[in-house]
C-alpha cells in the first residue's frame, strides 16, 4: 500500500503542479507562482515555509512505510486503507476539477499588488476554497493508506499551512481587491465546506 500511496502522491504533484503550471503557461504566458522573494517571519511566508515542508513530508511519510515504518496500530485496518484509496483518488480529480474552475485566475501563491477576477462559479460556487479543499482530502487519503507518524505529521502540516494561507492571507487580500463583491459572496458560501465558515458579516472575516 506504501508503494500505492507514493505512486499517487507523485502523480497529484505531477499533475496538480506540474501540468497545471504548464497549461497555465501555454494559456496565458505566466506558469501561475506568486510569492516570490517574501520576507521572512511574514505569515504568507510561514504559511509557505509549511506547505514546503508539507510536500516534503507527504513524500516521506509513504518512503518510510517502505523502509518498514509501522503503521498505528489503531489505524492499521484494511477498511482504512480502502478508504484512504478511495479519497486520494478523489482528491486528485477534484484537485484538477477545482484549478479548472479558476481558468486563467489560477494562482499558486498571493501578489499583494496583483488583481485578478474574482472566480465565483464551477468548483468556486460550492466552497470559496475548493482547490485546498480537495488538497486536505487526498491528504487525508493518502495518510489512511499508509498511517503512520510521518504521514499523520505531513496531513497536518498540509492543514495548518492551508489555515494561515486561507484566513491571514488570502481572505484579506481578496477583501482588499474585490470588496463588496468578495463580502457579499463570502457570506453567501462557507470557506471550505458549502455552508461552513461563511462570514458573519460582509467585511470582517471570522
Amino acid at each position: 500500500m506504501a508503494a500505492t500511496a507514493l505512486a499517487l502522491y507523485l502523480i497529484w504533484l505531477a499533475l496538480a503542479f506540474g501540468l497545471r503550471s504548464l497549461l497555465q503557461r501555454r494559456r496565458t504566458g505566466d506558469a501561475g507562482f506568486r510569492g516570490g522573494g517574501l520576507r521572512p517571519g511574514t505569515l504568507q511566508w510561514w504559511a509557505r515555509l509549511l506547505f514546503a515542508g508539507a510536500l516534503a513530508v507527504g513524500a516521506a511519510g509513504p518512503v518510510a512505510g517502505l523502509a518498514g515504518l509501522p503503521p498505528l496500530a489503531v489505524l492499521d485496518r484494511p477498511a482504512v486503507q480502502v478508504t484512504g484509496t478511495v479519497l486520494a483518488l478523489l482528491g486528485l480529480a477534484a484537485t484538477l476539477a477545482a484549478q479548472w474552475s479558476m481558468g486563467s485566475s489560477w494562482r499558486i501563491g498571493v501578489d499583494e499588488t496583483e488583481r485578478t477576477a474574482l472566480v465565483t462559479g464551477g468548483a468556486f460556487a460550492l466552497a470559496r476554497n475548493p482547490i485546498f479543499t480537495t488538497m486536505i482530502v487526498t491528504a487525508a487519503g493518502l495518510a489512511a493508506m499508509v498511517p503512520n507518524p510521518v504521514t499523520l505529521g505531513g496531513l497536518a502540516l498540509t492543514v495548518a499551512a492551508i489555515e494561515i494561507q486561507v484566513r491571514a492571507v488570502e481572505e484579506p487580500y481578496l477583501l482588499r481587491f474585490h470588496g463588496d463583491a468578495y463580502a457579499r459572496y463570502a457570506v453567501a458560501v462557507g470557506r471550505f465546506l458549502p455552508g461552513l465558515g461563511r462570514l458573519r458579516t460582509e467585511r470582517t472575516p471570522l
